[in-house]
């Protein structure tokens, strides 16, 4: 059995691609998979085109935490279910599994988010 290859690029190249990506995290274990909005899952959509800046990915990511924040606020009940899963099999978890989630996730990219500023300044271990 061969040992795996390290990627030949990093899995985010800028940091738009990051931000793109946790808004449509938030988005889909939020408003998707809690409170059962239909439509497409953004995090399958993810795409960074030459036109995407950096300011349209901070307002996006802004305005998505602003509707968990305000979903968050108006809960009576932490513990109680949403709507469904993202997991396939999964049952569907409650607002506070999903807010841990997304502390987690964002916790992950923070490091794709390190190397990136890396890249651009060279300092390491900031």
């Amino acid at each position: 059995m061969n040992a795996p290859q390290p990627r030949e690029s990093p899995a985010f190249r800028r940091g738009e691609e990051v931000n793109k990506h946790l808004t449509a995290v938030e988005h889909d274990w939020v408003m998707w998979a809690y409170r059962g909005e239909t439509g497409p899952r953004r995090e399958r959509q993810v795409r960074i085109t030459a036109d995407d800046t950096v300011a349209q990915a901070v307002a996006a990511y802004r305005e998505m935490a602003q509707r968990t924040t305000e979903i968050a606020l108006a809960c009576d009940d932490l513990h109680r279910p949403g709507v469904r899963s993202l997991r396939e099999h999964g049952p569907a978890p409650s607002l506070r599994w999903v807010l841990v989630h997304l502390v987690e996730e964002t916790a992950r990219h923070a490091g794709h988010a390190d190397i990136l500023r890396e890249q651009i300044d060279g300092a390491v271990g900031r």
